[in-house]
C-alpha cells in the first residue's frame, strides 16, 4: 500500500471512529447508566397520625415534634429542633397554610418566603420535612437541620439505625 492511500485510509477511519463516537452520545444508555435515576415519586397513602417525638442524639442533635394529621389534614404542628449547641430551627401551624393533601401534605409560610413543609408516609415511616426555610433556623445551621420520623402507628420518634 502506497502513503497517499494509507493516508487516505487512516483518514476515513478517524473520521469514521469520531462518527460512531458521535451516535453513540446520541443513544441513550440502557438503564440510565452514566447518568443519576429520577427520585421515585412518592406514594400517595392516607396519612392518620397522633405523632410526639422527642429525643437526644448523641451528636447533640435534638427535636421535638408533635404532629396531628387526620385525613391527610394537618390538625396540629410544633417542631424544633437543635443542631447541637450550635443553634435551631422552629416551626408552627399558625406560621403555615396547607395547600396540598396529596400524593404528599404539602405547607406554605404565609409570609410569602419560599418555606414549605412536607409530610409524606412510606412503609416504615412518617417523614415531616422542610425546604427553603433558612429564615427559621439560626444562621449556619440549616444544612444541617434534618427532617423528623414518626413511627406510624405509634406517632413516637422513628428509628434511623
Amino acid at each position: 500500500m502506497n502513503m497517499t492511500a494509507r493516508s487516505s485510509l487512516t483518514l476515513r477511519l478517524m473520521a469514521a471512529a469520531a462518527l460512531a463516537a458521535a451516535v453513540a452520545g446520541c443513544i441513550p444508555l440502557p438503564g440510565g447508566l452514566g447518568r443519576p435515576a429520577p427520585p421515585a415519586p412518592i406514594a400517595s397513602r392516607d396519612i392518620d397520625l397522633a405523632g410526639d417525638c422527642r429525643r437526644t442524639e448523641e451528636d447533640g442533635f435534638r427535636e421535638d415534634a408533635q404532629l396531628r394529621v387526620s385525613n391527610n389534614s394537618v390538625q396540629q404542628l410544633s417542631w424544633k429542633l437543635w443542631v447541637g449547641k450550635r443553634g435551631s430551627c422552629s416551626f408552627n401551624l399558625a406560621d403555615f397554610r396547607q395547600v396540598q393533601k396529596k400524593p404528599h401534605i404539602e405547607l406554605r409560610a404565609n409570609d410569602g418566603s419560599g418555606c414549605k413543609l412536607m409530610v409524606w408516609q412510606d412503609p416504615r415511616r412518617v417523614t415531616l420535612a422542610h425546604a427553603n426555610c433558612q429564615q427559621r433556623c439560626t444562621p449556619g445551621i440549616y444544612e444541617e437541620a434534618w427532617p423528623v420520623m414518626f413511627e406510624p402507628g405509634s406517632g413516637a420518634c422513628a428509628r434511623t439505625r
